[in-house]
């Protein structure tokens, strides 16, 4: 393993600010991961921790395939994890939400632009990514309308699904939209949690991303076949929403088949401690996302349904 800087500046506040790297193997570029970019997730920082120390010991026993390098960056932004913010410390901007970047502007910005030309040439880059619903989810490998063609490659990591979506007006500044237009085909991967560590499901999401070089030939790993899985468009989830504000008090866990007609939640007069609304599931089908925080607000997602596909 080498240990290598990604990039470096000086801070006003904060002094030096190094994002390092960790190589495994040498030769032609194989894969990339990379991990937490915001202060909150913790959950990806954790994942490419212990992918780390797994790629260590299969580089020690002679596991990385000859003339291949992977390369992992555990974190673009451990300053704001530091002082208990998500976004950048100085002025709240969100590094995934900076690519491609330009070398002349703001700190997210420089920063964006120096990972995205050291990442470059990979033909395979996978992101511990966290959900943009601050809640629970099944397990997921996630792709973007510009790598659909790619959910062959994502069956290989050998997750419960893989998720597609259509391109949002916001992607094209992200990490995984820029990685996909310098020719990498890019993977997300969410593994439920961000702000606590979730270790079964951490222990999920490195055992598919070593499942997936195994299968590409860069590493040589004996894992869990893993999943067959289900492609699904993300149009095709039922949102279920709040219809009134208060105390969530949820009914059922992800993951979970339920009927229609089923109770999902309820929500509780946050004065009064009555029940003034019940959520119910419209279909029969499998709870794949569902709110956790102990308040809803109104027309906020409380659940997200896969409807069933048989009926």
């Amino acid at each position: 393993m080498n240990k290598e800087i990604v990039f470096n500046m000086n801070t006003a506040f904060r002094g030096e600010y190094t994002i390092i790297g960790y190589r495994f193997g040498h030769g032609e570029k194989a894969a990339c991961i990379i991990g937490a970019m915001r202060g909150n997730e913790f959950q990806q920082l954790y994942m490419c921790s212990q992918l780390i120390a797994k790629l260590e010991q299969l580089e020690a026993k002679g596991a990385i395939v000859a003339n291949k390098e992977i390369l992992v960056i555990p974190s673009l932004n451990y300053n704001s994890m530091n002082v208990g913010k998500k976004f950048w410390v100085s002025d709240s901007t969100d590094i995934n939400r900076s690519f491609p970047g330009n070398p002349e502007g703001p700190a997210t910005s420089r920063i964006a632009h120096a990972v995205l030309e050291r990442v470059k040439g990979y033909p395979y880059g996978i992101q511990f990514a966290s959900f943009y619903l601050g809640g629970e989810f099944i397990p997921h490998i996630r792709l973007m309308e510009e790598s659909n063609k790619n959910t062959s490659l994502a069956n290989l990591f050998g997750m419960p699904y893989v998720l597609t979506s259509s391109e949002r007006a916001f992607d094209s500044t992200t990490l995984n939209y820029n990685w996909q237009k310098c020719g990498t085909s890019a993977f997300s991967v969410y593994t439920g949690a961000t702000q606590r560590i979730d270790e079964e499901r951490a222990r999920q999401g490195v055992a598919s991303v070593l499942r997936f070089l195994t299968r590409m030939g860069i590493i040589r790993y004996n894992c869990h076949g893993g999943y067959i899985s289900t492609v699904l468009e993300e149009e095709e989830l039922l949102t279920i929403r709040a219809d009134m504000p208060g105390f969530f008090r949820k009914k059922v866990s992800t993951d979970t088949e339920v009927v229609r007609g089923q109770l999902l939640g309820e929500i509780i007069d946050s004065f009064r401690g009555d029940v003034i609304s019940r959520l119910v599931a419209p279909t029969d089908g499998i709870i794949f996302y569902q709110q956790i925080q102990p308040m809803v607000f109104q027309n906020s997602v409380a659940f997200r349904m896969i409807k069933k596909i048989h009926e």
